[in-house]
């Protein structure tokens, strides 16, 4: 398999490349080559799939005989011990949970396969890699669980200060042994920043070997894709076109579902819906790209000003932004609006969700306003509402049960290191 950077095209990445080099070296991002299709024999007979076996298709048809098919299957053996099932909201709305990984969020699914992946190249290369992640909430904690005591990997996390969970931010500074967690006085915008840079100053790369798990690694959106197709197993007995609503932030989640679409899964439409971070629903709305500073809101993991995987959901489509609009429509909302919508679910389903899943069910309702066709809705819920146990407590005026995995976290004293959002002292700090 053979990628490409967004920026400039003659710069060319093997698979390993990709993954462990993360971004080009022109500062763009990798992009397969070529996605070839899911076969239609597969997608016949997909309903009668499990998790994993759906994975496992799905990753070898990408690699394309660059990695054996048994050798594969130990991959996605040592990844997933969970699943992604549908629950049934409405008689035409479905959620998608992603929480049941050891983070209790979606990115579980991203960080356990590159923990897997990474690993595998490692042992053939006997090399060590250190990792650099920026988080705004989720990340760093299924990085953290996905990575903990791996052999030859170390991981550097930066968060922003005051602006994660008090769950988010004990999942990412409590592990220790090979997870460092930087505490940056700035936004998640810094926090990107500050790993991009590092990933192209010539210094660090000599002395460490640099990768990233972030979805600007490719690594990231490809098992991403899986549980797109997953829930389309789930659900293909009904008969009706799909339409998934994606809670976006840096647009890796609503990336990874263009490559499944991309590969064949058929899929009416997606919604990209976000908070007052609204750079992507703007575009989608007028052609003009204009990312702002970060702003700050209840749906903290999606408080992105610029999100970095904007250049690839372009890419999906050519850079042609009419063909963009034909199968992505754009929604944003406020924290009162997210709220409202915690509570009408919970009122007339008894489902909780947290923010960024509320986020999704809105910008569900919003695209089915518009658009009166026969369709089944799937909005993915990211997290665990009990990840945001005050505001969701507040928001519904009652008491949520909180998971042991979660509970045992609270009373484990923070481990962390206090920087500026200034590259010369992150530097620094990693050289020493």
């Amino acid at each position: 398999m053979i990628f490409y950077s967004t920026k400039t095209a003659s710069l060319k990445a093997s698979l390993e490349g990709a993954i462990f080099h993360s971004l080009p070296p022109d500062n763009g991002l990798y992009m397969p080559e070529h996605i070839p299709a899911i076969s239609e024999e597969f997608l016949a007979d997909i309903e009668n799939r499990t998790f994993k076996e759906i994975a496992i298709e799905i990753t070898s048809t990408l690699f394309e005989g660059e990695i054996t098919r048994s050798e594969i299957e130990t991959i996605i053996d040592n990844a997933y011990d969970f699943e992604a099932p549908i629950v049934k909201i409405t008689p035409d709305d479905y959620v998608l949970e992603l929480f049941h990984g050891p983070s209790m969020a979606f990115k579980d699914f991203g960080a356990r396969f590159m923990a897997a992946i990474m690993s595998y190249f490692l042992l053939r290369s006997k090399k060590e890699i250190k990792i650099l992640v920026a988080t705004s909430g989720d990340t760093g904690g299924a990085v953290a669980q996905g990575f903990y005591k791996i052999p030859g990997i170390s991981v550097t996390i930066l968060y922003p200060s005051g602006k994660v969970s008090d769950i988010q931010e004990k999942q990412l500074t409590t592990l220790g042994y090979n997870v460092t967690a930087l505490e940056v006085a700035g936004t998640f915008d810094d926090c990107q920043r500050l790993v991009k840079e590092a990933f192209l100053d010539p210094e660090l790369n000599q002395k460490f070997n640099l990768a990233s798990a972030n979805s600007i690694n490719i690594a990231r959106l490809i098992p991403q894709s899986f549980y797109f197709f997953a829930a389309y197993a789930q659900l293909k007995k009904l008969g009706r076109p799909i339409v998934f609503s994606v809670p976006s932030g840096n647009f890796g989640n609503l990336s990874a579902g263009l490559l499944a679409y991309r590969m064949g899964l058929p899929v009416e439409h997606f919604v990209a819906a976000t908070n007052l971070n609204n750079a992507v629903p703007r575009y989608l709305e007028t052609g003009s790209y204009d990312p702002a500073p970060s702003i700050e809101t209840i749906s903290n993991a999606m408080d992105v000003g610029s999100p970095s995987n904007f250049v690839r959901l372009k890419r999906f489509f050519n850079d042609d932004w009419k063909s963009v609009t034909e199968k992505i429509s754009g929604f944003y909302f406020t924290d009162e609006q997210t709220q409202k919508a915690m509570r009408e679910v919970y009122g007339n389903a008894n489902y909780v969700m947290c923010p960024h899943t509320a986020v999704a069910y809105r910008g569900l309702q919003e695209y089915r306003k518009k658009n009166k066709s026969n369709f089944t809705g799937v909005f993915l819920s990211t997290a665990h509402p009990a990840k945001f146990i005050d505001l969701v407590e507040e928001t519904l005026g009652k008491s949520i049960e909180i998971p042991e995995r979660l509970k045992s976290l609270l009373s484990i004293e923070k481990e962390s290191v206090k920087i500026n959002a200034d590259f010369t002292e992150f530097k620094a700090l990693l050289m020493s």
